[in-house]
């Protein structure tokens, strides 16, 4: 049986804030240190195809290539994020682990032979993902969700396609957009199932026309009425006397 909606189960609570904020100072620690140090570690981004371009399927989401790069990833990571930690909690790190996964190893398939790195392919899998729950569960503050996305990020859509903009990774952002798509039809969310609603909890519900509560008295008692093999018999009565006699056994 399905579990019943509850809307307190989207709860508020510090963690859908500091999740989205520690995921981004993360990106933007190693973003600085490379920046601090002179360093380029563009070489643990994603090269499709080959055997050492496979670790960047670990690592290509957490590598930038400039400021204008990270601060917009930053910026719908930030979002995004936050969406999934308020109404997809109990998915949360199956989300991330495979999208990342998954993602990072369609763009080795497809990519082009270039270093492929950066975190939109990650959020092209949230964006997915999260419009295409909302819709699929038809509970109406995720389809509420999935409208506000589609608002916000409507427009990637376009970043899927070849020679959409010069030196993106199209390849990533469609490979994001399957991952997040495929995760959307498997992955379950019993928590969004289908509310029981019981026939006394309906508003035409009539008591005189249910059977069960048919079983009490006006008082509330449990009085059900006998069955038609229940029945107490009355017995044959007579006013002529009958009288019985023992004749015996005849020697």
């Amino acid at each position: 049986m399905k579990r019943i909606i509850r809307d307190h189960q989207f709860k508020f609570s510090k963690s859908v804030i500091l999740f989205p904020l520690f995921f981004v100072l993360f990106l933007w620690v190693i973003f600085l240190y490379e920046k601090a140090f002179g360093l380029n570690f563009h070489h643990y981004g994603i090269y499709p195809r080959t055997q050492f371009g496979l670790k960047g399927i670990l690592f290509s989401w957490a590598l930038h290539s400039n400021l204008e790069h990270i601060t917009n990833n930053s910026l719908a990571l930030l979002v995004l994020l936050f969406f999934l930690r308020l109404f997809y909690n109990e998915q949360v790190i199956r989300i991330m682990v495979f999208g990342i996964l998954f993602s990072g190893l369609g763009t080795w398939l497809l990519g082009r032979s270039s270093y492929h790195i950066g975190a939109s392919g990650l959020i092209y899998v949230l964006v997915s993902f999260i419009f295409f729950k909302g819709i699929f569960t038809k509970y109406f503050r995720l389809m509420a969700v999935s409208f506000v996305v589609v608002l916000f990020y409507g427009g990637m859509i376009w970043y899927m396609f070849p020679n959409a903009e010069k030196g993106i990774s199209w390849e990533g952002h469609l490979s994001g957009f399957l991952t997040g798509l495929s995760m959307a039809l498997i992955m379950k969310t019993p928590q969004f199932g289908k509310p029981v609603i019981y026939d006394w909890q309906r508003p035409d519900f009539n008591p005189e026309n249910d059977s069960f509560m048919r079983n009490f008295d006006d008082e509330g008692n449990f009085n059900p009425p006998l069955k038609p093999d229940e029945t107490i018999k009355e017995y044959f009565t007579s006013s002529l006397k009958v009288i019985y006699e023992f004749i015996g056994l005849k020697k």
